[in-house]
């Protein structure tokens, strides 16, 4: 059984190194790890210098970067913005051809995204193109796109443009606050302010001994989440899990656990990210409620634990 969660330094998080060319550094799977199903998180270290992947754009899938640390140079069609240490960015479905060079102190970046299977990624300066529903490259037998993209060297650098509204500091976004009795947090929606899609990434500022959000499940939504400061419990039904920097979990979509995250006395900082499911449903087993996301429809319901109860 795949565990709740996963901390990133764990040796057994599957890793994959680049060394292609400029194309250079070390890819973790984290949400791989955590057992993810729709979505995925990809921890990416990257030398100085070197670039995190060839140039390219996706048909269908959404993806949002977070820098951890280091800084670099975010290239959109040629155009470059500067991108450092709190930074979040989104690349939309059939956006720009992107992709991202690491600084002078490298860069350290979590890369999320979805997990479509009619994706396809086109990178224009290598001429090939990604048919996920295949699992293959448009040409197939010839060199990894990766060397080929290494054959063509790597993207012309240009003067730095004044940051799109894609790119946010986290600073920046205002902070939403409650204070109640049970749940006290300030909370940051990255993914409103970058102008995210199919996909939401939320920064979360826990007050000590107190939750982040009341105890949920989701019908059809699944989230990913990463902690980035503090210490804390993750409350996983009648379950809990300690938490410090460096762990992610997965929650799936349909398991009918509840889960929360409770800070400890120094607070908790994490990132949530998840998909916009139109469709979802979340139920709130402390208060009985129902949240119908699409209808925007909050209710509360009487629980019957007989299925046949009324039926004879």
């Amino acid at each position: 059984m795949t565990p709740p969660l996963v901390h990133w330094d764990d040796p057994a998080v599957p890793f994959r190194d680049r060394a292609n060319g400029h194309i250079q550094g070390r890819w973790f799977g984290l949400g791989q790890a955590a057992g993810s199903v729709t979505v995925g998180v990809v921890r990416m270290l990257i030398p100085a210098g070197a670039w995190t992947t060839p140039a390219h754009s996706h048909g269908a899938e959404e993806e949002i970067f977070y820098v951890l640390g280091g800084s670099g140079i975010s290239w959109q069609d040629g155009q470059c913005f500067d991108v450092g240490v709190g930074d979040c960015l989104v690349h939309l479905a059939g956006g720009p051809a992107h992709t991202v060079r690491a600084g002078d102190d490298g860069l350290d970046v979590l890369a999320f995204g979805l997990r479509r299977p009619d994706d396809t990624a086109y990178l224009p300066r290598a001429g090939v193109a990604w048919l996920a529903d295949y699992g293959a490259w448009t040409e197939v037998g010839g060199p990894h796109p990766f060397e080929r993209e290494a054959g063509v060297g790597p993207p012309a650098i240009a003067p730095v443009q004044p940051r799109p509204a894609s790119i946010v500091a986290t600073a920046s976004v205002e902070a939403a606050a409650r204070h109640g009795d049970t749940v006290a947090r300030a909370r940051r929606d990255l993914g409103s302010a970058i102008g995210s899609v199919k996909s939401g990434i939320k920064l979360y500022e826990v007050a000590p001994d107190k939750l982040a959000t009341p105890p949920h499940c989701h019908s059809a939504e699944e989230e990913l989440f990463v902690v980035l400061a503090g210490d804390g419990v993750l409350e996983l039904g009648d379950d809990k899990h300690a938490l410090e920097p460096g762990h992610v979990v997965a929650r799936p979509a349909g398991t009918g656990v509840a889960h929360a995250f409770r800070a400890g006395p120094g607070g908790l900082t994490f990132l949530a990210y998840g998909t916009r499911e139109p469709n979802d449903f979340c139920f709130y087993p402390r208060s009985q409620k129902v949240f119908f996301r699409g209808l925007g429809l909050v209710a509360r319901v009487e629980r019957i634990d007989d299925y046949w109860d009324g039926e004879d």
